[in-house]
């Protein structure tokens, strides 16, 4: 996005500041500057090498430093990486702000676990290679580092997507603390291994262990990426084939991922969701596309064909293993509360959650987008639609939290079909909502 939100803007200049603040005072006499500059370029030159061959953040480096330097020299470190590395072209405004938010998300956590640490006798114990009294000093460092690095996640999050702020937090302190305990300890071994005889050369050698098993961990994303490329293909099939609803997939996986966070559901869970809305048509492709295509109501038999869609999608990504729970969803998005829905009839809580949801954000966009055949409806209309079916085609549940979220964030439909080349004879409708089939 171009445009940062004030919010967001007025919430990174407050870090900033507070930042600056911790830079205060700064002990020119007691700070080992050579250290200080050698741990900013190595964290730099592993910043750079780990974002773009791996993916994430990268703080064994970042960590010696809170064990090594005092707190205010600690916050430092990170300055150069944030300051000096290119980031996403989102605009010259945009890239600013994203900018100062890396360079003072990591020096505010830093400095906090730089402060827990020296308060608790850790530049002794370090010194001293003193085990296993060095660990729980070591700890209480890693554990202040990961709340002050949560606290500021949850509210940047709150901030630009006006999420609630105990919503904003939920999960990200457990989800970092066992990865983030791991680089600590890499980060304690640098630091004893830094004030033995051996010096930096040696502290240097932990960097080798932790690189190999972050080559592991790239690998793993690089296989999600993957299977977000074939699904990104699979969508445009769809879209290519039936070209009245281009756009539709993505839409939908837009508004099940809205709903989903305003259930309170976890960010991987919400991923879940959002593929589901994406894939939901996916089945459309074993469906002739004389049939996609047709002008006017469908036979029986045509419909009953139509019908297999779900199931044609269901087999399609049986394959792609995190998307367990975004199989249900395709299979079953066209099932209704009331059990009058298909592949196979089901009503009320046989139907998985996760296929109510689709069926909420499918229906809504469908009524929101302009097709070639009838003018979207506005917001406020479907939305009518959706409360007045609701509890006998869909969740109420859903519903209130698809509205709650369009409250909060609001709609941009767009233009699903690029030119009526289909005829103006509008397709069969489904009872209720009007949506196509």
């Amino acid at each position: 996005m171009e445009e940062v939100p004030a919010r967001a803007r007025a919430y990174v200049v407050a870090v900033v500041l507070l930042a600056l603040l911790c830079l205060l005072p700064l002990p020119v006499t007691r700070t080992p500057w050579w250290a200080l500059a050698l741990l900013a370029v190595l964290y730099a030159a592993c910043e750079h090498v780990v974002r773009r061959r791996f993916g994430g953040p990268f703080y064994p480096v970042l960590l010696t430093g809170a064990f090594l330097l005092p707190p205010p020299a600690a916050a430092l470190v990170p300055l150069p990486a944030a300051l000096f590395s290119p980031v996403s072209p989102l605009g010259q405004r945009a890239a600013g702000v994203r900018r100062l938010w890396r360079a003072a998300q990591p020096a505010l956590a830093v400095w906090g676990a730089a402060q827990v640490h020296w308060a608790l006798g850790g530049r002794d114990a370090v010194v001293a290679s003193d085990f296993p009294f060095a660990l729980l000093p070591a700890g209480g460092a890693v554990l202040a580092f990961c709340l002050v690095l949560t606290a500021l996640d949850g509210g940047i999050r709150a901030a630009a997507l006006g999420i609630p702020l105990r919503r904003a937090w939920r999960g990200l302190l457990s989800r970092a603390l066992a990865p983030v305990a791991v680089h600590g300890l890499a980060g304690l071994m640098m630091a004893v291994l830094w004030r033995s005889p051996y010096g930096p050369v040696a502290a240097l050698l932990v960097l080798l262990p932790m690189c190999v098993s972050w080559w592991v961990f790239a690998q793993y994303h690089r296989e999600r990426a993957a299977h977000r490329a074939t699904i990104r293909a699979l969508v445009q099939a769809v879209d290519i084939k039936d070209g009245y609803t281009r756009g539709h997939s993505e839409r939908v996986g837009r508004a099940s991922a809205m709903i989903a966070r305003e259930l309170g559901m976890d960010d991987e869970r919400v991923e879940v969701l959002r593929f589901a809305g994406i894939l939901h048509d996916v089945g459309k492709l074993g469906v002739p596309t004389r049939l996609l295509r047709k002008e006017g109501p469908l036979t029986p038999e045509e419909r009953r064909i139509i019908e297999l869609h779900p199931e044609h999608g269901h087999e399609m990504v049986r394959g792609i293993s995190f998307l367990d729970e975004a199989r249900a969803a395709i299979l079953h998005h066209h099932e209704r509360l009331d059990g009058s829905g298909y592949p196979y009839g089901l009503a009320g809580a046989q139907i998985p959650e996760c296929a109510r949801v689709v069926a909420v954000a499918d229906a809504f966009d469908a009524m929101t987008s302009t097709r070639s055949y009838r003018r979207a409806r506005p917001v406020e209309a479907a939305v009518s639609e959706l409360e007045r079916c609701a509890g006998a085609q869909f969740d109420p549940r859903m519903v209130t939290a698809l509205v709650h979220a369009l409250r909060r964030c609001g709609w941009h439909p767009a233009v699903t079909a690029d030119e009526p080349s289909y005829g103006t004879a509008p397709k069969e409708q489904i009872p209720g909502t009007g949506t196509p089939r």
